[in-house]
């Protein structure tokens, strides 16, 4: 496998960008064994293997989306890959670098500009599940939120009874900061939502503090 660099020099895309842009990151994102990139049309049938599927739906809030929604969710991804202003997200496709298979996405929600607050997401594969790739990929996002745009704090939620998406929060040195129970109907049932926080110096600690 090539080298990250080489990798990301292979995958550089002049992605053309409006004048209000404040922040984009330089396409693709390459890490250890994945590239982040913006999504394109011809994504559409790689994330139908897995939005249409009943277990990743379980704790989003869409239900499986058809292939028709699913192109519809690419184009609008397509354009999301840059921060303008407050309530800006980038939505990024993962794939594989050893095989340029598309597992999933990431997200990174600027939430608060005066505050410096962001949050990130991911969704992935069942096949992809158990090797890391959640975190491996969600440390890039946060690499690019504390490191480019200066953020103060970025944080994430899942369902309590998700305990894979926990264990990525836990993973990316998140801290457990609420758990709110039974605050809201979530498809037939009541909704427990855990939220996961890591603040600018607790990301710029060194690994051993963490």
């Amino acid at each position: 496998m090539a080298s990250a660099e080489d990798y990301a020099l292979a995958m550089n895309t002049q992605v053309p960008l409006p004048a209000t842009v404040q922040f984009a990151p330089d396409y693709a994102i390459v890490t250890e064994r994945l590239a982040l990139r913006p999504f394109s049309r011809g994504d559409v049938d790689a994330v139908y293997s897995y939005r249409s599927r009943e277990d990743v739906s379980e704790y989003l809030f869409d239900q499986p989306m058809t292939h028709e929604e699913c192109a519809e969710a690419v184009r609008a991804r397509a354009g999301q890959i840059a921060f303008s202003s407050e309530g800006d997200k980038i939505v990024l496709a993962v794939e594989r670098r050893d095989d340029a298979r598309l597992i999933g996405e990431v997200s990174l929600i600027w939430r608060s500009v005066s505050d410096l607050q962001g949050e990130i997401g991911y969704i992935f594969h069942p096949d992809a599940h158990g090797h890391g790739y959640a975190s491996e990929a969600s440390r890039a996002l946060l690499a690019f939120g504390f490191e480019v745009m200066g953020l103060h704090r970025v944080y994430a939620r899942c369902d309590a009874l998700n305990g894979g998406s926990e264990r990525v929060m836990q993973r990316l040195g998140m801290r457990k900061e609420a758990h709110f129970r039974e605050h809201a109907q979530f498809k037939g049932r009541w909704d427990e939502e855990l939220i996961y926080a890591i603040l600018e110096g607790e990301w710029f600690a060194p690994a051993t503090s963490r």
